[in-house]
């Protein structure tokens, strides 16, 4: 058995954001937003990862699509058969935002970011509509 003074513990992001410059469960933090990535075998083995990080790191509470079949209708935006060079799609719902991989040979590969909620004008960074003074 561990004695207790040696157990380590590991806090969730919502109730502890990681600081700028610093990793956390193989993740980068800058402060205001943090990013990991999950890849599995198929997609629903990345996304069944990424929802489990998310029950894990306290984001339980948040409406998720229901399976990776539901969460493929949002590859693309709605209503828009051209791509946009360098756009990113996916699911978004703040704080957090699940992309897709870019490259083909990696369409198994899911990007998530989670927003710090606790900095100030944190919706408006996560929408990317704060001035450019104030990234």
């Amino acid at each position: 058995m561990i004695p207790t003074d040696e157990l380590i513990e590991i806090k969730k992001i919502r109730a502890s954001f990681p600081p700028e410059n610093s990793t956390h469960l193989g993740g980068i933090s800058d402060g205001r937003r943090y990013r990991t990535v999950f890849g599995g075998n198929s997609l629903e083995q990345s996304y069944g990862m990424l929802r489990q990080f998310l029950l894990e790191e306290g984001y339980e509470d948040l409406p998720l699509p229901t399976d990776a079949a539901e969460l493929k209708l949002f590859r693309h935006p709605p209503g828009k058969k051209a791509m946009k060079l360098f756009e990113e799609y996916g699911y978004v719902h703040y704080p957090i935002k699940i992309f897709f991989h870019p490259h083909l040979s990696k369409e198994h590969t899911l990007i998530l970011y989670i927003y710090n909620q606790n900095i100030n004008q944190s919706l408006l960074y996560f929408h990317d509509r704060l001035p450019q003074k104030n990234k």
